[in-house]
């Protein structure tokens, strides 16, 4: 089993940066690949950023591409998510995914 704590949310101005981090449980963290993923109000959870098991690979949603960059530390157990250059339509609760296992998300509010 795989327990994933999210952190780093909060209130950014437009065009202002954040770092969101996922610490996960469990000694299996390297066997899985992982993702961040997104849930405004109204709106059905999408997916932002994925990347392989050993992080050789990464893909994006056309709509944060150029602008995120995920991220993992196998030895730290945690993934990551860089958020630079930030709009109000990334505004949402984050969350981070191993395989099934879910995190409880943090929210991002991008307002002036």
């Amino acid at each position: 089993q795989v327990q994933l704590v999210e952190s780093g949310g909060g209130l950014v101005q437009p065009g202002g940066s954040l770092r969101l981090s996922c610490a996960a449980s469990g000694r299996t963290f390297s066997s899985y690949a992982m993702g961040w993923f997104r849930q405004a109000p109204g709106k059905a959870r999408e997916r932002v950023a994925s990347i392989s098991a050993i992080g050789g690979s990464t893909a994006y949603a056309d709509s944060v591409k150029g602008r995120f960059t995920i991220s993992r530390d196998n030895a730290k157990n945690t993934l990551y998510l860089q958020m630079n250059s930030l709009k109000p339509e990334d505004t949402a609760v984050y969350y981070c995914n191993a395989g099934i296992y879910w995190g409880q998300g943090t929210q991002v509010t991008v307002s002036s």
